[in-house]
């Protein structure tokens, strides 16, 4: 039978509302006992111990998401298949790890096995469920509980809004960790080098900024038609402007500091071009993040951008132009 647009579409707006509130509804109980189960994550994590994740059918495509954000943030996090894990894989169990075990039902026969098997071997475990009155809930030493009023699926079957809280949640106390630990974008960027999210947070100054004759540089003690000169040759928006001993960067004048310098009087190319220059314009080190000068052209509303060393001298140039072919924007 043909699909007809408007049963579909409101089919569709159905199962996305139904969803939501399963996420509202997660959100508004979330109380003492996720903070429990965030402090023995941050416990465990201290102590050099592992996240362990398992469940069956859909729930187990959950645990493996959950750890993977676990391992993408630097807690070391792995999935135990529930059936391999009674043939020989609790192996890789080891006291002092904290065992996320999820049943949306919290009656799954698999899961409920684990449970005295892990404690064996020394294990705290969280009850990652949907029913606080549940075995598994009622066996466990903690509970990450979400809410799910009904699946949106029309016959009640298919795991949907339940798994979409599971997964939210799951998310929500990876996020909270990292937010407590510190986490910086550098230590990120370890754990993702490769594909395109890994070039862009690994991504420094020095990889993209413009140097040798596209970097215009004159002492500020130039004329302003001489700095002008200057910028075309080099084919760029600015000049980078130094103190002319010391060679550390005094100001830069840009296109439209040239534009402004024009409505001055028609001798303004004679003028010295520290008349016209911006003083004291931001810069960058070279071995910052791409992302952090980024931020420096959302923020301030600039076009260029000069990049410094140590001692405060010109070594590069970014001009916003560059930063969209780069794919970091």
């Amino acid at each position: 039978m043909a699909l007809q647009p408007k049963p579909t579409l409101a089919r569709a707006r159905a199962c996305i509302r139904i969803e939501t509130t399963a996420l509202v509804d997660t959100a508004q109980s979330l109380g003492a006992e996720f903070v429990a189960t965030a402090r023995a994550v941050e416990a465990v994590t201290v102590a050099g111990g592992k996240l362990i994740f398992s469940g069956v059918g859909k729930s187990a495509h959950i645990a493996q998401k959950i750890a993977a954000t676990f391992n993408s943030t630097g807690v070391a996090s792995c999935f135990l298949d529930a059936t391999q894990a009674l043939h020989g894989d609790l192996g890789l169990c080891t006291e002092g790890d904290l065992a996320f075990l999820l049943s949306n039902s919290g009656q799954s026969d698999e899961i409920l096995r684990l449970v005295p098997m892990l404690k064996r071997f020394g294990l705290k475990v969280v009850a990652f469920t949907g029913h606080a009155d549940s075995d598994l809930a009622q066996s466990a030493d903690y509970h990450l509980l979400y809410r799910a009023r009904r699946e949106a699926c029309p016959l009640e079957l298919a795991p949907t809004a339940s798994t979409t809280a599971a997964l939210a949640l799951g998310d929500a106390l990876a996020m909270v960790l990292l937010e407590a630990r510190g986490l910086t974008r550098d230590d990120f960027a370890k754990f993702h080098p490769a594909g395109n999210l890994g070039r862009v947070l690994l991504l420094r100054v020095r990889d993209i900024m413009r140097t040798g004759h596209r970097l215009p540089v004159a002492a500020d003690t130039v004329t302003t038609q001489e700095a002008i000169l200057a910028m075309t040759k080099a084919k760029s928006g600015s000049i980078a402007l130094v103190a002319k001993k010391s060679g550390k960067l005094s100001g830069i004048l840009t296109d439209g500091d040239f534009r402004r310098s024009a409505l001055t009087g028609p001798d303004f190319l004679q003028q010295p071009v520290a008349t016209f220059m911006t003083c004291t314009p931001k810069t960058i080190r070279e071995d910052a993040l791409g992302v952090d000068a980024l931020r420096l052209f959302e923020a301030h509303k600039i076009d260029d951008l000069i990049v410094v060393d140590a001692r405060g001298r010109p070594v590069g140039l970014i001009d916003g132009q560059d930063l969209p072919k780069l794919k970091i924007v």
